[in-house]
């Protein structure tokens, strides 16, 4: 039966679950306080990750974060701040980082990378969207030390346990595949099992599509309370509107524990800071990488080339933090012996704010208390990559429909 769902969220998990939803012949409006033409969704790295199998939330987690608490460049940096919310989130986090419960969400992340990448490549062929850039290169884990690559093996023979495509390449071997530049690297792995984009030609192209099957975009209206009556949800209240619903999709990324609260919720979710920075002129890169020892991510995009990478933990904020800028060009330069990336480059950089859960596990479910609520959040690094399984797992919640997938995993009110 056909329902009139809103969809609270702008990003690619929100406009991917507003596709999925319209092609099950829902009457969909998407409202975001934002021109959805900025933030995570745009400045991410592009990747389609099912090699990402551990979670953020690992051993060892916690004492780098204290490492790196008082170094506002460092690749994982927690600001020091009084904030309740941060606290109770830290906690879980602490919790969440044992080997025991990274074993358990292993093959639930990589089930849901699959199928998100499926279902990216689908896209692709369905022509809904037109051309755009969806690549299946792999991605290359560069490594500096002996010490860097047996971790990062250790990863790998989980990954190719799990069946995914994942190779050890040598000096010559890497440059053999990356031929038109020079890398300062021992060796690389290759997890053959990952793709890459270019997320802005995606998100405009995505939007286009909606409105041209009747998705209302509504740009620009920040939601700030809800109606309720018993275990329904009644009505959204935006700052300037009211609107009436059949069904709801909290897809707000960071924002998501307030307005969760608003519904006497309690969904713990922390923003995760992330910068980028793109470099027109040529690089003659041509492979995607993960810089090991960098900890940043190099993208060859449509039209240019995108270095990414960190995670700041510092609240709800687009502060661009210089120090984190240069550390990520320093970091590339470190890699690619004859890269240089410009001051204008640099000060042209720009950050996302990604929705990370205690345990690095995403939000995708039914609320308890509200029976017309679903809650699709919480992705950290991966909701570029799992944005299109997460769309149609909420369009088949919604719809009644067997889910492509167990999300017994994802349930929005787990305990950590």
């Amino acid at each position: 039966m056909a329902r009139k769902v809103i969809v609270i969220g702008g990003g690619v998990v929100g406009l991917c679950t507003a596709y999925f939803l319209s092609k099950n012949g829902h009457q969909v409006t998407v409202i975001d306080k934002s021109s959805m033409d900025s933030g995570a969704s745009y400045v991410n790295a592009g990747y389609l990750t099912p090699s990402h199998i551990i979670p953020l939330a690992a051993p060892g987690m916690i004492s780098m974060g204290l490492k790196y608490m008082f170094n506002s460049s460092s690749p994982f940096y927690m600001k020091p701040r009084f904030d309740l919310d941060f606290f109770k989130w830290a906690w879980n986090f602490k919790k969440s980082c044992t080997e025991a419960k990274v074993a358990k969400a292993i093959p639930a992340i990589k089930d849901i990378n699959i199928l998100s990448r499926e279902l990216f490549f689908d896209l692709k062929e369905s022509g809904d969207l037109g051309a755009f850039h969806l690549e299946r290169k792999g991605l290359l884990m560069l490594y500096q030390t002996q010490e860097t690559f047996e971790h990062e093996l250790q990863v790998a023979e989980k990954a190719r346990f799990l069946g995914l495509e994942v190779n050890e390449l040598d000096t010559q071997t890497l440059k053999n595949i990356e031929p038109n530049v020079k890398i300062n690297a021992k060796g690389a792995i290759h997890y053959e099992c990952d793709a890459h984009s270019t997320p802005s030609t995606f998100m405009h192209k995505l939007q286009d599509y909606l409105k041209g099957k009747g998705v209302a975009l509504v740009k620009q209206q920040e939601v700030v309370d809800f109606e309720f009556k018993n275990d329904k949800l009644t009505r959204v209240k935006t700052d300037n509107a009211f609107y009436d619903f059949d069904e709801v999709v909290l897809a707000a990324g960071s924002w998501s524990t307030n307005l969760a609260k608003k519904l006497g919720l309690r969904i713990l979710v922390q923003a995760g800071k992330g910068y980028r920075i793109n470099v027109s002129e040529p690089t003659d890169i041509g492979m995607p990488a993960i810089l090991m020892e960098a900890k940043m991510a190099v993208t060859p995009m449509q039209g240019y080339t995108r270095f990414a990478g960190t995670m700041e933990f510092s609240g709800i904020n687009h502060q661009i933090r210089k120090e984190r800028v240069a550390a990520i060009a320093k970091g590339a330069e470190n890699f690619y012996e004859d890269l240089k990336i410009s001051e204008e480059d640099k000060n042209n950089a720009e950050c996302g704010l990604r929705p990370v859960s205690p345990d690095g596990l995403p939000y995708i479910g039914r609320s308890s208390k509200y029976k017309n609520l679903t809650i699709a959040t919480g992705h950290a690094m991966m909701g570029w990559s799992l944005g299109p399984a997460t769309g149609k797992l909420v369009s088949e919640i919604v719809s009644g429909q067997k889910t492509s997938m167990d999300i017994t995993p994802f349930y929005p009110e787990r305990k950590f």
